[in-house]
């Protein structure tokens, strides 16, 4: 009981610094004292449970929107926009900017205040309390990870704020340069203090392999984007290899590893819980179907795949997306479906709906409850093989990994051949759309491969401007931070 309570205790805390937070204005936590909470092992528990109801808050929508929303994979629905087409037609801008980075750094400020104050507290375990402080610079480290490919420059933000004086709160952004040895030092730092290359708190937590697919996916972007070159790539190259000696594996159906019954499978590395009576639907609810827009005449197969219908359709997998896909490739049915209509006897598309993180049916209600996935096994094999690639190695054996599961018995007719490395670099995007569509990686996967002008065919004819492969700065932060200037071009 004492336990649960201090998960309250830190659940409302960052409540009530996110409801009082402004951007980078956090209120002092003294509303409720830091010198009385910081005191014992149980203490320290609630705190890194409230780091990760934070972070939930942050999957449960804007991860997505900054991952994926803009690339080729979604577009209009059935059910109107509701602000989504957006992000698919690349229409941000200060007023419209997305979500802005105030829930982000209230991720990193609880971070900062376990890495503040664990250290001084005793525990039973010392493994327990180099183990809470590993998953604190690792979730430092992923958080400003997912910001600076989003904004580029940041404020770097390594204390809790304690007092709330402006004057010391506001800061300049730093330089990309900066941010990404502030992440690589938290790799580092967590490494060191995780033992065993194992999850012995589970999948839905930061664990040795998942900081090393997380140090794999870092030092990948370095090496092609921060000028980190060879020695980048060998660096995620011997992250990533640590993953593989992990327990992971590949589930041999693909569904499985999105099944609500199989959450924490083996092919999971590290994925964000979300859990009945402690949230409410996430955002994959709005690629679905409410019952009102479900056509009478839908054809039976695709109305047992439907199932419970719920949610709304505000937009759906894209047809240039959905095209990618050949019929013997399992990942298609696993991902989204399709609705024809068969009026007057002819065959007509009314449209389509993600299947893919479609959550639970109870009592005849359907939740959208899936996790959502940070790293998976088949997106750390692919993330090889683009290595391998880069360092003119042979990237054959990851490729037909993931191939095989996904064709099964007609594999065969997908053989994969070695080609030049940026016919190879073809092929691994290529099948990360496929493998991965939907997951939230999408744009930043074409923003690494620098192919982001080829394939949005909303920036096709904006060739160039590559100021649009980041966000815009919102209105509200602007507003509040003087420090911080707009992203050029916007």
């Amino acid at each position: 009981m004492k336990k649960q309570l201090r998960f309250l205790y830190i659940t409302l805390l960052g409540v009530i610094i996110t409801s009082c937070t402004e951007n980078l204005e956090l209120q002092p936590t003294s509303v409720i004292s830091n010198a009385s909470f910081w005191k014992t092992q149980d203490d320290a528990t609630g705190g890194i449970y409230g780091m990760y109801v934070n972070l939930r808050a942050q999957a449960s929508k804007n991860l997505f929107l900054w991952g994926e929303a803009r690339s080729e994979t979604v577009g209009a629905g059935v059910q109107g926009l509701d602000g989504r087409d957006l992000f698919y037609l690349n229409q941000l801008d200060a007023t419209n900017s997305g979500p802005d980075w105030q829930g982000m750094y209230t991720v990193i400020h609880h971070a900062n205040l376990i890495i503040k104050y664990v250290p001084g507290i005793s525990f039973t375990s010392e493994a327990t309390k180099n183990n809470i402080l590993a998953q604190a610079y690792a979730m430092r480290a992923y958080v400003y990870f997912c910001m600076v490919r989003t904004w580029g420059e940041l404020p770097l933000v390594t204390e809790p704020t304690e007092n709330f004086d402006p004057t010391s709160i506001q800061r300049e952004r730093s330089s990309v340069a900066n941010v990404f040895t502030l992440i690589k030092s938290d790799l580092d730092k967590s490494l060191a203090l995780f033992s065993n290359n194992t999850f012995p708190t589970g999948r839905n937590v930061w664990s040795k392999p998942a900081l090393n697919a997380l140090k794999g996916d870092v030092y990948l972007w370095t090496a092609k984007k921060v000028a980190g070159g060879k020695a980048d790539y060998n660096t995620a190259l011997e992250a990533l290899n640590q993953v593989k000696s992990s327990d992971v594996a590949l589930m041999s159906n693909y569904n499985d590893i999105f099944d609500y019954t199989t959450k924490g499978n083996k092919e999971i590395i590290f994925a964000i819980n979300f859990k009945r009576n402690e949230v409410t639907d996430n955002d994959y609810a709005n690629m679905y179907f409410s019952p009102a827009y479900v056509p009478k005449d839908i054809n039976t197969e695709v109305a047992a795949a439907l199932g419970v219908a719920a949610g709304q359709n505000f937009w759906a997998p894209a047809a240039a997306f959905r095209s990618q896909f050949t019929d013997d490739d399992q990942r298609k049915s696993g991902t989204f479906r399709e609705i024809y209509t068969a009026s007057s006897g002819v065959s007509k598309f009314y449209g389509a709906f993600a299947v893919k993180f479609n959550g639970i049916v109870d009592l005849g209600v359907r939740y959208f409850l899936d996790d959502y996935i940070v790293y998976r096994y088949a997106d750390i094999l692919l993330m090889i093989a683009e290595v391998k690639n880069a360092l003119g190695q042979d990237p054959s054996s990851e490729i037909m990994q993931v191939r095989t599961r996904a064709y099964g018995s007609k594999v065969g007719a997908y053989a994969f051949t070695n080609g030049s490395q940026a016919q190879n670099d073809d092929v691994i995007l290529q099948e990360r759309l496929l493998e991965l569509g939907l997951e939230g990686k999408r744009w930043w996967d074409l923003v690494r491969f620098n192919k982001v002008f080829d394939k949005v065919a909303s920036l096709k004819d904006r060739t160039g401007k590559d100021y649009l492969l980041l966000f815009p700065i919102s209105a509200n932060t602007l507003s509040l931070e003087n420090k911080i200037k707009q992203n050029p071009g916007y």
